[in-house]
């Protein structure tokens, strides 16, 4: 069976013209019987809450030997260096290099049974979403959904490099998922 656990709750903070003050990414541990699996480890601000996710929950840093990061922007990855014996997988057209990162070219790729990697751009064109096959069906989708909102309202990311696509990225999210972990916010259920 695949568990998922929320290890921190990103934000998102802008003020009354927009702009972003803060932003620290959500981090998510799924465990398979095969795989520890860190899905974007947030910023250095976000390290203590992980730190203190992986104790209550009972599993050691050290075992994580898979992370996958959405996107490569700097509020997804900062805590990257956590995991310095994990594979990690980063899609093709990643603004920024991640040294020894296996690139994910496809548009939909198996990281084991019930986890994949799937192409998901708009917001940036390295944008993947995580989905996974467990009790219901999650996305961890990064900020091809940064905020509940964008979801419900069907409206892009405010920072996108194509928000035609990023909306057909959020109707691929919306044609699987059960539950949707945004980028920046707390899990939530997609009928309510």
């Amino acid at each position: 069976m695949i568990q998922l656990d929320i290890l921190a709750v990103g934000n998102l903070e802008r003020d009354e013209d927009g702009n972003i003050l803060k932003a620290d990414s959500t981090s998510v541990l799924i465990r398979t019987p095969k795989h520890c699996i860190v899905v974007d480890p947030s910023t250095k601000y976000m390290r203590p809450f992980l730190k203190t996710s992986f104790k209550q929950i009972g599993v050691f840093v050290k075992d994580v030997d898979t992370v996958v990061l959405t996107h490569t922007h700097s509020d997804h990855i900062e805590n990257l260096d956590m995991f310095p014996k994990a594979k990690v997988y980063v899609h093709s057209g990643a603004s920024q290099e991640i040294k020894g990162a296996t690139v994910v070219e496809d548009e939909e790729f198996e990281l084991c049974e019930g986890v994949r990697l799937v192409h998901t751009p708009g917001h940036c064109d390295e944008e993947m979403s995580v989905f996974v096959e467990a009790d219901r069906r999650y996305v961890i989708a990064g900020d091809t959904i940064p905020l509940e909102d964008n979801f419900f309202k069907n409206i892009p990311p405010r920072l996108s490099n194509d928000p035609e696509l990023a909306l057909k990225s959020i109707k691929k999210i919306r044609d699987y998922a059960d539950v949707i972990v945004p980028g920046h916010g707390f899990p939530f259920m997609t009928e309510q």
